[in-house]
């Protein structure tokens, strides 16, 4: 599936190995995300866009909700403008792990150790774990007409993402790199892009095929309102620094509907 000659990723030790490792840290040094294009080879995209397709029926919705940039309830000890306190509107459906049959070729590429391997060192992480969450480590994200992600900041340090398919119009990732650090929450600057200041948002269309690396607990980030009748499809990679990552039941129950 994957498109070895622009991306070496089984021959770690090999000198176009060390180029891509080190243009990918130097992405993430610099924005905070690592977009490599055509990580797919060409052939395999349809195939794995249609498995996708497939798999989209299964997708959890739950009922239309709102949400803080911070994913946590609204702090009433803030001022009613404050972005502790703004609600957003989201709306995206999941395809829970446990539902890739096991000759799924976007589970096989999740569960492939050289592909660990790889993100241990572009990420500069001593070792990396998949989830053991078996409804959350693997994820098939899909959101069709009229859904959205809304500006939010990751409680994880990274996210691995695999666009599949593109919506017919919108469904845009837009981030600001480094809106936040973990000494400076910098309200003002995310109240300003709450309340429509675009000045530093970068926009990336990805196309399929695309991998990214993105690491999003200090840059805030969005899928802009999707349009049309294809729905956007990404795969999401679940991995941890530690071993025996599992989403809590309450998370479970409101991403998939189930909490096994």
């Amino acid at each position: 599936m994957i498109d070895l000659d622009r991306y070496p990723v089984d021959d770690l030790g090999s000198a176009r190995a060390q180029m891509l490792i080190a243009d990918c840290r130097a992405q993430l040094a610099a924005s905070g995300c690592c977009v490599l294009d055509g990580f797919l080879k060409a052939q395999a995209i349809p195939t794995a866009a249609e498995e996708a397709r497939m798999l989209a029926p299964l997708a959890h919705r739950a009922p239309n909700s709102r949400a803080t940039a911070y994913l946590e309830a609204p702090d009433a000890s803030y001022p009613e403008s404050h972005p502790k306190r703004r609600l957003q509107r989201t709306s995206v459906g999941a395809v829970a792990y446990d539902l890739f049959p096991a000759d799924s070729l976007i589970r096989r590429l999740y569960e492939w150790d050289g592909l660990l391997s790889f993100f241990e060192i572009a990420l500069s992480k001593p070792r990396l774990w998949r989830y053991a969450d078996p409804l959350g480590a693997l994820n098939l994200a899909v959101m069709v007409d009229g859904d959205e992600l809304p500006w939010h900041f990751d409680q994880t340090d990274f996210v691995v993402s695999l666009m599949l398919q593109r919506s017919s119009r919108g469904g845009a990732f837009e981030y600001v790199p480094y809106i936040r650090s973990s000494m400076e929450p910098n309200f003002p600057s995310v109240q300003r892009l709450l309340e429509g200041d675009r000045n530093a948002v970068v926009t990336l269309d990805l196309a399929p095929g695309t991998l990214a690396l993105f690491e999003g607990r200090y840059s805030i980030h969005r899928v802009s309102p999707i349009e049309g009748s294809e729905p956007r499809l990404i795969a999401l990679f679940g991995y941890d620094t530690k071993p025996g990552t599992m989403s809590s039941d309450l998370l479970k129950q409101r991403r998939y509907g189930r909490v096994k």
